[in-house]
């Protein structure tokens, strides 16, 4: 897989699920993200989540689909940018660490002054968020 060029890619899809997600539900999901941002998946400079997903097939094999690399954070530096969440979760916080997955991973891996474009949305088993890279 070739990397993306940053100078024409400006955002991050961030992407959640529980374990053992249907592929297809996640990639419809982050199809949808895209369609509903009006972004284009060259546009994209990278997929992130949560380091415990990052042997996950739907977040696996998304990836592959899109033809986009792969960026992990630990809870602890999603659980950062839960001043700058549009949806925190307690719920997610007790499970995983951190209030939310995809929105804390678009973020991080966009930087520190990047913005949600696409806050959280959801599908059966899978949450997708977008942020431009700052």
């Amino acid at each position: 897989m070739t990397i993306p060029d940053p100078m024409t890619r400006r955002y991050i899809l961030g992407l959640g699920c529980e374990r053992g997600t249907d592929w297809t539900d996640m990639r419809l999901l982050a199809e949808r993200a895209l369609r509903e941002s009006g972004i284009a998946t060259d546009q994209i400079l990278a997929i992130a989540s949560i380091d415990t997903r990052s042997n996950e097939p739907a977040i696996l094999e998304t990836a592959a689909h899109l033809r986009l690399p792969l960026r992990f954070f630990d809870a602890a530096t999603l659980e950062r940018e839960t001043p700058r969440l549009k949806n925190p979760s307690e719920l997610v916080f007790s499970r995983v660490g951190c209030h939310g997955v995809a929105e804390a991973a678009a973020l991080a891996a966009a930087g520190p002054i990047a913005e949600l474009v696409l806050p959280k949305i959801k599908s059966g088993f899978s949450t997708a968020a977008i942020a431009k890279i700052g």
